[in-house]
C-alpha cells in the first residue's frame, strides 16, 4: 500500500473526518467518533477494494489515528462503504439570503428614484 495521507476535513470535541490519500490519490473519507469506551469508525472508500486491503486500511488507521489520540478505548468499530462520490450538497437557505438581500437593494434603489 502506498503511503497513506490524512487531510482534516473537521474536527469537533468527539469527532473528526479526513480525506484519505494514496499519493496525489483520493482513496476515500473517514470520519472518527469517539465515545466513553469507544471509537466508532465510517469508512466511505472510492470503488472496490479487496477485503485484505481494507482491513489492512483499517488497521493502519488505528495504529496512525485512533491509537495515537488522547481518548482510552476499549474497541474499535468501523463500518465500511465502498462507492463513489455524487457530489457535496448544502444548505439552500445561504441562497435564498443572498436573493433576500439583493431584493431588499433593489426596493432601496427603486425609492430613491420615485417608484414605489
Amino acid at each position: 500500500m502506498e503511503s497513506l495521507r490524512y487531510d482534516r476535513l473537521y474536527r469537533t470535541p468527539s469527532s473528526e473526518a479526513y480525506l484519505l490519500s494514496e499519493g496525489e490519490d483520493a482513496i476515500g473519507r473517514l470520519e472518527l467518533h469517539y465515545g466513553a469506551n469507544n471509537v466508532y469508525g465510517l469508512l466511505v472508500l472510492d470503488g472496490e477494494r479487496p477485503e485484505d486491503d481494507v482491513l489492512d486500511l483499517i488497521e493502519q488507521i488505528d495504529d496512525d489515528l485512533v491509537l495515537t489520540a488522547d481518548v482510552a478505548r476499549e474497541d474499535f468499530m468501523v463500518t465500511v462503504y465502498q462507492g463513489r462520490e455524487i457530489g457535496l450538497y448544502s444548505d439552500p437557505r445561504d441562497e435564498l439570503d443572498d436573493e433576500d438581500e439583493d431584493f431588499e437593494d433593489e426596493a432601496d434603489e427603486d425609492e430613491g428614484n420615485g417608484r414605489h
